[in-house]
């Protein structure tokens, strides 16, 4: 009798903006913990990540997280098979801390070290509840920094199609909600405040960039919404003070149809493109319920239907599961990376 194939066990480390977070995950699919510890409170006053405070959050959250996540799962470093890292992209200031402790890890457990990018994680997550996906498959990747389209022939063979030329969605989303004096994080506050209102009380722009283009491009919308609370030369009262409470809603609901339209628009000229089959749907703002209806919609349309995996709300934001679950794949090609691995910024 032929023997019992191996588990494959992963540490996975997340610090590429302000989510400090580890995770062990067997064989790509089986999440034995996953811990995040969030800075949501430390950037809140300042309306947006400060690189310099999360980094050092990040070094304060290493060790006890990694601890937590080991002792959650119930492993040993000697039942690991490997380490694996987001090293790109990132604020660089933070994506360092978690590239030294997987380097320093790798090196003192003797385990191979593997690389992942942090927008094919994102694409990871959605399909981490499914073992056969039909492909091809488009991927909307779309975050704080990045909204970007990959056509996805598996787990590893990725090519880009489109991303953003100025503010990404999640950008965007951020900084509406600053003009319109919401909390930080905008996204959630948003889409909160946008379910009491109506969205079509504004014609807010879409910009599509061309019948052609899946790039993406949000700045002349924030600007527009600015433009629309401030006065066409920017020199009238901010008018959001005097603002009714359905005005602003009203004001939150037409910039995000804008900004799902476009989405669920480039997704389905990508889908069309490369005939997908199958729609993968992750990142931050993928948490953005009125989006994921949309999407779904959009991909029931089709004829014939395409298929929609979205990531849990869970795994949406920067965690470490996505990491881990895509390591398993480079683990099984043999894509290690060595202890000259750096951070980048961009990816």
């Amino acid at each position: 009798m032929g023997s019992e194939k191996k588990d494959i066990v992963i540490l996975g480390i997340e610090t590429s903006c302000d989510e400090t977070a580890a995770a062990v995950v067997v064989n790509g699919r089986e999440v034995r913990s996953s811990v995040v510890a969030s800075q949501t409170k430390l950037h809140e006053k300042y309306g947006g990540v400060v690189p310099e405070i999360a980094s050092r959050a990040h070094i304060e959250k290493i060790y006890p997280v990694l601890r937590e996540a080991l002792d959650q799962a119930g492993v040993a470093p000697e039942d690991l098979d490997a380490v694996a890292i987001a090293n790109q992209p990132g604020l660089t200031i933070a994506l360092v801390v978690g590239v030294t402790a997987a380097k320093t890890l790798s090196f003192m457990w003797n385990k191979p070290l593997i690389a992942i990018n942090h927008l094919h994680a994102h694409m990871q997550s959605a399909m981490l509840s499914e073992e056969d996906i039909e492909l091809p498959a488009v991927a909307l990747v779309v975050s704080g920094g990045h909204t970007s389209l990959y056509d996805c022939e598996s787990p590893l063979e990725l090519t880009l199609l489109g991303s953003t030329i100025d503010d990404a969605a999640g950008e965007a989303f951020d900084k509406v909600a600053t003009i319109l004096r919401l909390p930080y994080p905008g996204g959630p506050n948003i889409e909160r405040l946008a379910r009491q209102g109506d969205p079509k009380a504004i014609s807010f722009p879409r910009s599509m960039l061309g019948k052609d283009s899946l790039d993406f491009s949000f700045s002349g919308l924030k600007t527009a919404v600015l433009y629309h609370c401030r006065g066409q030369d920017m020199k009238g009262e901010d008018h959001v003070g005097q603002m009714s409470e359905q005005e602003i809603a009203d004001i939150a609901a037409s910039f995000q149809a804008a900004v799902i339209d476009v989405l669920v628009k480039k997704t389905k000229r990508a889908a069309e493109r490369i005939g997908a089959r199958t729609v993968l749907l992750g990142g931050g703002v993928a948490a953005n319920g009125t989006l994921r209806d949309a999407i779904e919609t959009m991909c029931d349309g089709c004829r014939p239907p395409r298929k929609l995996l979205v990531a849990p709300k869970r795994y949406c934001t920067d965690n470490a599961v996505m990491v881990a679950s895509l390591a398993y794949y480079k683990h099984q090609a043999g894509l290690f990376a060595d202890l000259s691995l750096e951070p980048s910024s961009t990816g």
